[in-house]
């Protein structure tokens, strides 16, 4: 019997020998598997001050992160080692002696089971799923961790092991055990929490630390782990009431869910097999406040049906995302709580009317006060109507912004020449817009539709002196953000104008909550903003600039329906200015819409015009005020309305000219044309110059006054008329007089056409070749212009 014995011994011994010796052989020929290729991994999402905001799952429902060993703590990777394979680093990839032992006890003397498992063969076992308790499953274990050590260096093999190690449940991996358990990034474990982890992968199972039956068992073996780890660290065992603290955990089911509209908006922009740590922009305590803001004004407003609201905080200054509250509710379904309010495409209202003044101001069409003309107006089948149904007639280009007037910013637009307004859209990025031919100049009024994301990037461009920069969601970009991809589209000079107008725009005062804020500090704070209101009521938008940040704030229903209520100024205006109100009382940077310094590099002027025509100034002007202009782009020009004309003492009637005893002199209005059609429509009534006295001649009527503008035709235009057609090509004759004039009369190529009472339209009946078009006013005031009519078939 004992011959027997030694005989299978013997031969046991041999057949191991001659597997080492195979071990051996492989170990030169063994060829190199990719170890990190096809393992699916989590992501984890942190605000810009490292608190976690989500754990996802990978793909295979496990929680697991890959991280470095140097942003592992060293006491849980040197724990690891004493109580996993204390020989680690002296043996290559298998412990032979143990094996030796594990062995004979095993299957020579079965006197018990021994694994003999080194790190490099649970790795093997890990990353190609291998059993274990098998004869058959133990040497491809063996041969695996033979193959991994002779590619793969002792830290590279320790540093997967420790990514893929189970730690209880579905979790795996010393990253996501350590956010989970203990709230903690691995380089951040103390040595209670490094101990209790290092003890979990030697049995997952009865030592998960979320069930409160496995914590004896926990326990224990941390004691006995600490008992080891002060032999070779005396200088620890003063943490010995440390590591005897309690257990305190947190289970995957108390996993943050912050921020969730953020969240999924930043897992949309990552590629498909992006995972691991994700270190955002996101500010989670402003983004909670912010949260609590646009609830608790949800609630406050419920009686008036406004029952959902979004709002985006941008800081411009590094084009980062620090807020986002996509819904008052992510969780409530009745208000479609996850849709992202950030991401939809809506109607932007009057928001994109600013952009209109910038582009005008930038081709020199106007400068901040040149009049505009609020009155009814037809462009081809499109007639614009204001949000009040009325209009104001002449008005300045600041007050037609600030007061959102919807005439006077298509008008600018139809205007614009250098680029339409359209195409400026483009160059911004706003997506999915449809031909420009769809929109027309509805464009300005909020005909086409974006997202509160594309509105944000919009006024930052007026942030950032005209500059557009695309905006980060990841904090690691804004270390780079100089060297990313921006667009200079407008001016520095249009619109610092156009920022400077809009911090004009006074705030709302429809409760009492904001009649407190006015009368705190946002009268010493700048906010440049804009308001909105969609056709039908059924977006109300409230966006500006104040302190580093754009804040776009938006009230309405994801399912478009409209509601009275639904008006930018009352609806979102309130709770934009509760946010920046926030802002400011936590010492957020207020800002002064101007530094001194920037403001001398500008190329901007002041000058003193007229109050009422924004015109230089000039002695006959009632009032005057002062306005930026941009030399050499602005129009700026001496106004003409006031002039001193001499009177007849006797008749009243307008003399030739000035005879002392005879003639008194008196300032008049002397309104163009234009615009005293626009005074008749808004119901302002003003007093006319008097006729001239009959034995005036003409030489000396023609010296006086200002001389007609033709409007119509144009120079800058082709006209093209069909050859045989039988439709009226007529191109009509229009221009604007002085208001003394009665009688126009057109000549084109110095033929007299016919003639026309002022501010009445003549129509030519087109001939090919060029023209060349006059008309002399019955002052005998002329002015003429050059055109080009083609013929096409």
């Amino acid at each position: 019997m004992k011959v027997t014995y030694m005989r299978i011994a013997t031969f046991s011994l041999v057949t191991i020998l001659i597997i080492f010796l195979a071990l051996g052989v492989l170990y030169f020929f063994a060829p190199k598997p990719e170890i990190k290729k096809y393992i699916p991994y989590s992501t984890a999402f942190f605000d810009r001050n490292g608190e976690l905001l989500r754990l996802n799952l990978a793909s295979d429902d496990r929680y697991r992160l890959y991280q470095t060993l140097d942003n592992i703590s060293p006491t849980l990777i040197n724990a690891t080692i004493l109580y996993e394979d204390k020989n680690y680093y002296q043996h290559a990839g298998i412990d032979i002696s143990a094996l030796f032992r594990a062995a004979w006890d095993t299957y020579i003397k079965k006197s018990r089971r021994v694994g003999a498992s080194t790190i490099s063969m649970q790795v093997a076992r890990l990353y190609w799923r291998i059993p274990s308790n098998t004869i058959s499953g133990k040497l491809e274990q063996i041969i695996r961790a033979i193959q991994l050590s002779r590619h793969y260096s002792k830290d590279e093999i320790l540093e997967l092991y420790l990514n893929l190690a189970p730690y209880g449940r579905n979790i795996e991996g010393i990253t996501a055990a350590s956010l989970i358990y203990f709230n903690k990034k691995p380089i951040e474990l103390n040595i209670s929490e490094a101990l209790t982890l290092a003890v979990i992968p030697q049995n997952p199972n009865k030592r998960n630390p979320t069930a409160e039956r496995n914590l004896k068992e926990l326990r224990n073996a941390r004691t006995r782990l600490f008992k080891r780890w002060i032999e070779q660290h005396p200088e620890d065992k003063k943490l010995s009431s440390l590591v005897d603290l309690p257990l305190a955990v947190r289970s995957p089911e108390q996993l943050p869910f912050k921020a969730p509209h953020f969240v999924n908006y930043v897992t949309s922009q990552q590629s498909q097999w992006k995972s691991g740590y994700i270190d955002t922009t996101l500010d989670i305590n402003i983004q909670q406040n912010l949260e609590t803001l646009v609830k608790n004004y949800v609630s406050s407003k419920a009686s008036k049906g406004i029952n959902n609201a979004s709002a985006l905080l941008l800081n411009y200054e590094t084009m980062s995302i620090e807020a986002m509250v996509g819904s008052a509710d992510f969780h409530n379904k009745t208000i479609l709580g996850q849709v992202n309010g950030a991401t939809a495409k809506r109607s932007p209202g009057s928001t994109l009317k600013p952009f209109v003044y910038a582009l005008a101001l930038d081709e020199g069409i106007i400068h901040p006060n040149s009049l505009l003309k609020d009155s009814p107006r037809r462009y081809g089948g499109f007639t614009p109507e204001n949000y009040e149904k009325n209009f104001l007639g002449p008005i300045s280009a600041k007050d037609a912004l600030i007061q959102s007037r919807n005439v006077p910013a298509v008008d600018l637009q139809a205007q614009l020449k250098n680029q339409s307004f359209y195409d400026f859209l483009k160059q911004v990025d706003i997506s999915k817009l449809k031909n420009e031919s769809h929109y027309g100049l509805a464009l300005a009024l909020g005909g086409g539709e974006v997202s509160m994301l594309e509105l944000a990037s919009l006024y930052s461009i007026l942030a950032n002196q005209g500059t557009l920069k695309p905006i980060n969601t990841q904090a690691r970009h804004n270390n780079d953000s100089n060297s990313q991809i921006s667009k200079q589209l407008l001016s520095k000079e249009a619109s610092y104008l156009v920022l400077d107008i809009l911090k004009d725009n006074p705030a709302p005062n429809n409760n009492v909550q904001l009649e407190q804020i006015n009368q705190g500090n946002f009268t010493k704070q700048h906010i440049a903003w804009k308001t909105g209101t969609s056709w039908s009521f059924r977006d109300a938008w409230s966006v500006g600039i104040s302190g580093p940040y754009v804040l776009v704030v938006w009230v309405g229903n994801f399912n478009g329906d409209n509601n009275p209520a639904f008006i930018g100024r009352t609806a979102a205006g309130p709770l934009f200015f509760s946010i920046f109100n926030y802002l400011n009382a936590n010492n957020l940077d207020p800002w002064l819409v101007s530094d001194t310094t920037e403001l001398e590099q500008l190329n901007l002027k002041k000058v003193e015009v007229c109050s009422q025509t924004g015109d230089l100034y000039q002695s006959y002007c009632e009032g005057k005020k002062e306005t930026w202009f941009i030399p050499g782009v602005s129009p700026i020009k001496v106004s003409t309305i006031h002039r001193k004309i001499p009177i007849n003492i006797k008749t009243g009637l307008r003399s030739c000219s000035h005879k002392h005893g005879e003639t008194t002199l008196e300032v008049y209005e002397f309104w163009p044309s234009d615009f005293l059609k626009i005074f008749r429509q808004a119901g302002i009534s003003l007093k006319s110059p008097p006729k001239f006295e009959t034995q005036c001649s003409l030489n000396s009527l023609s010296l006086t006054g200002e001389k007609p503008v033709i409007t119509s035709p144009q120079n800058t235009v082709e006209y093209y008329i069909r050859f045989d057609s039988s439709q009226d090509q007529s191109i009509p004759f229009t221009a604007i007089t002085d208001p003394d004039v009665k009688k126009l009369h057109w000549f084109v190529n110095q033929a007299y056409i016919d003639s026309t009472e002022a501010n009445k339209t003549l129509l030519w009946k087109a001939k090919p070749g060029e023209h060349i078009v006059k008309a002399i006013d019955d002052s005998g005031r002329a002015n003429s212009i050059k055109i080009k009519v083609k013929q096409t078939q």
